[in-house]
């Protein structure tokens, strides 16, 4: 069995079939799916769907592409949010230098309130980092998050970073570019994270494994995932499904 630790099935992509999506992770044999939601609207979302699935679990928080947009009436919201028994941590937050929304101090700001937030509440933290690693990991080292840990959610950055991380008390989670053909760092991550900190994820609707790459990502697909982690460390697909699901049954306490 697998858990898809990081998907977005309150995304617009889902609402015509939903039911159908479901089905084929439960033929794939994903016992467990942790939807994030980043913004008011996906976090309402999220909050129905884990009332409505069994299986369904929810990470909530503000996005850092969006932080312009946080207040802290939004983060009190969260944070009361955050005391229903299927959350199961905070986020994504981060930061994100890619797009120019909301200006990098801004980010910083609100990824620390964030930060603390998590901290109060007890639960894991889940980052977003697109084109900021130096200036995300020296924040979480700053404000302490090694004392709830979390997931560097669609790990980007090198082994030494990896390391850096895990040291921290943080998980490292693969998706889909661990398939691509000439995505050579995260196969590299792949083989240098210890199994006992590396989870599996989609992202979906987004970062669709190969050979599917350019169509709708679902948690079925993170099966895909693991078996392209298991090939290369070489061991086999049941032990790095075991082994990712422990991960993340201990980490999210589900």
């Amino acid at each position: 069995m697998l858990i898809d630790t990081h998907v977005h099935l309150n995304a617009d992509q889902y609402d015509e079939d939903l039911e159908a999506v479901l089905g084929r992770a439960e033929e794939a044999g994903v016992e467990k799916m942790v939807v994030v939601g980043f913004d008011r609207k996906t976090i309402e979302r999220t909050m129905d769907l884990i009332d409505r699935y069994a299986n369904i679990y929810g990470v909530i928080g503000w996005h850092p592409v969006d932080a312009v947009d946080c207040t802290d009436k939004d983060l009190k919201w969260i944070e009361e949010l955050s005391s229903h028994e299927k959350i199961v941590g905070i986020g994504e937050t981060g930061l994100d230098y890619h797009w120019d929304k909301s200006p990098k101090d801004v980010q910083k700001e609100i990824f620390r309130k964030q930060i603390a937030l998590a901290k109060r509440v007890k639960l894991p933290i889940i980052i977003h980092n697109r084109e900021a690693t130096r200036d995300c990991v020296d924040i979480l080292k700053a404000e302490g998050a090694d004392e709830i840990g979390g997931i560097m959610h669609a790990f980007s950055g090198t082994p030494d970073v990896a390391d850096e991380v895990i040291d921290m008390n943080f998980h490292v989670s693969l998706g889909g570019p661990v398939t691509f053909k000439n995505a050579q760092d995260p196969k590299d991550i792949a083989k240098h994270v210890p199994l006992d900190r590396l989870l599996v994820e989609t992202d979906a609707p987004f970062l669709t494994p190969h050979p599917y790459r350019g169509k709708r990502n679902e948690p079925a697909l993170v099966k895909l995932v693991a078996e392209k982690i298991a090939e290369l460390r070489e061991i086999s697909y049941e032990d790095l499904a075991k082994q990712t699901t422990e991960n993340a049954e201990a980490l999210f306490k589900i």
